[in-house]
């Protein structure tokens, strides 16, 4: 698909691609069609000029938008391996994930490396952490360049000789998307090229974009599918008042929201128009009936993981008229096979699976960690969830990764767990017990540093208590824990 993106690219190039909203909601051209595959063909020529060629690992540093579509382009069309860097993921988890998978280069835009830089404290706020990037590899600036920044790419390479990897080149890795593991022992997603395509083009046969008319969502698999067919994209405007103004003035065919991401534009009093989809979290019916007694023709639930993406779609009615228990997620998409293994946990498989972890064998089938089963009519059907994972606001926090930089002197236990805060969502607490005779607003201050440095994992709430523990070899009870922190927060919880 990105092979036909590009080509649709060139066909059309006055046409809007990439649009943003004023306060107003008004719509405004960020990109055109053209301006697009011009921004590939350079960031192409500049990284061939480098040195760089197939199977190198780049890691990308960029927000999403035009840049950061022209980035993957560009990658594609080399055969290099894009490695995301997740500036919520926090500095100390980065560089143990990509002690896994050097970059031969990095590429960051001005806000990356402010994150990393001199806007430290204040992305802290955010959420937001990165290492010294140049502690990653050689650093290249994507984009306007401000004092302090990297070099920047050089756009103005000679563009001659500049190879196009085909698919008659082999499947090679495309991107790496690092997810779960520990810090000593991150786990990464690779997703071939096959793997990659096969994803986006499920994509688009749920979306059906027609040309002309506006789509509204700000990921890749939003952006690569529309593109291609001829539509336009809206990247969501992040104030909610903002969002509920440009969702009025666009109408898009197709509106595409994290569950947060819907409720924050419903209480802002958005009104929706054509088809309205979410994912990255769980979406219950009444939030689906909520939407489309919005204006949406049509709202759908999307069940996808990193690993693959997506694997099942239900619509608000199939889910509302769903009386059994458990989570109704929907009928495997085409090409998705699924199964459940001896202890209930579901397994996925298909042409849009993962290749593999990084380090690790291939294996088709993708262990999701959720507790389902399937019905009658094989529509999939969620449980509860096997692996230990926190899931705040459509992110997935893994408390492994994290619980490490919490044992800081005067600390005997310390674990992270998620208390139910209402639709879905969890809090994140840190539960901290303290050793004997140790003082605890001293601790509390000790352990500002690793809570900052945790990035959009930093916890909700601290608290100080002896951890419950079960089983012979006296391990953390979690489900206890959560439940004794919820009844410590009380009812905000």
């Amino acid at each position: 698909m990105l092979d036909r993106l590009d080509h649709a690219l060139r066909s059309r190039p006055e046409r809007p691609a990439v649009l943003t909203a004023t306060r107003t909601g008004a719509a405004r051209v960020r990109a055109t069609r053209g301006e697009l595959a011009e921004l590939s063909d350079a960031f192409a020529a500049a990284l061939h000029a480098r040195g760089l060629r197939a199977g190198d690992t780049v890691g990308v540093a960029v927000r999403p938008g035009p840049r950061a579509l022209a980035v993957l382009l560009a990658l594609w069309r080399l055969g290099l391996r894009g490695a995301v860097l997740d500036p919520g993921a926090g500095p100390d988890v980065l560089r143990a994930r990509l002690s896994l998978a050097r970059p031969s280069l990095v590429l960051a835009d001005a806000a990356a490396q402010a994150v990393a830089g001199w806007a430290r404290p204040l992305a802290r706020r955010a959420g937001l952490a990165l290492p010294d990037l140049a502690e990653l590899g050689p650093v290249a600036t994507v984009g306007p360049r401000l004092p302090g920044c990297a070099p920047a790419l050089d756009l103005a390479a000679p563009r001659a000789g500049v190879p196009v990897h085909g698919d008659d080149d082999g499947d090679g890795d495309a991107v790496i998307v690092f997810t779960s593991g520990t810090t000593s022992r991150p786990r990464a997603v690779v997703h071939t090229r096959s793997s990659l395509a096969a994803g986006m083009a499920s994509v688009a046969s749920l979306f059906d974009a027609a040309p002309d008319q506006p789509v509204l969502g700000g990921t890749f698999f939003v952006l690569v599918p529309s593109l291609t067919c001829g539509a336009p994209v809206a990247l969501p405007a992040r104030d909610p008042r903002v969002l509920a103004r440009q969702l009025h003035r666009l109408r898009p065919q197709d509106t595409y929201l994290t569950p947060p991401g819907l409720r924050d534009a419903l209480d802002a009093g958005a009104r929706f128009h054509g088809r309205v989809w979410t994912g990255s979290a769980p979406a219950d019916a009444a939030l689906l009936e909520r939407v489309r007694g919005a204006g949406a023709a049509r709202a759908w639930g999307v069940y996808a993981l990193t690993e693959l993406f997506p694997a099942a779609a239900v619509e608000a009615r199939e889910k509302s008229a769903f009386e059994g228990p458990g989570d109704l997620v929907g009928t495997p998409l085409p090409g998705v096979l699924a199964e459940t293994d001896a202890e209930g946990q579901l397994l996925l498989a298909g042409a849009a699976a993962r290749h593999r972890y990084l380090g690790e064998e291939p294996d088709p089938w993708v262990r999701t960690g959720d507790r389902a089963r399937l019905d009658g009519a094989g529509r999939i059907v969620l449980e509860g969830r096997c692996k230990d994972m926190v899931l705040r606001r459509a992110e997935n926090i893994y408390p492994g990764l994290y619980e490490p930089a919490l044992h800081v002197p005067g600390v005997e236990l310390a674990v992270l767990v998620g208390v139910p805060a209402g639709d879905g969502d969890e809090q994140l607490v840190a539960v901290v017990q303290p050793g004997r005779g140790v003082d605890e607003p001293a601790l509390r201050s000790a352990l500002s540093g690793p809570l900052h440095r945790m990035g959009a994992a930093r916890p909700d709430a601290l608290l100080f208590a002896r951890i419950p523990l079960s089983g012979r070899s006296r391990k953390p009870d979690r489900a206890a824990t959560s439940a004794m922190a919820a009844q410590r927060l009380g009812p905000t919880a």
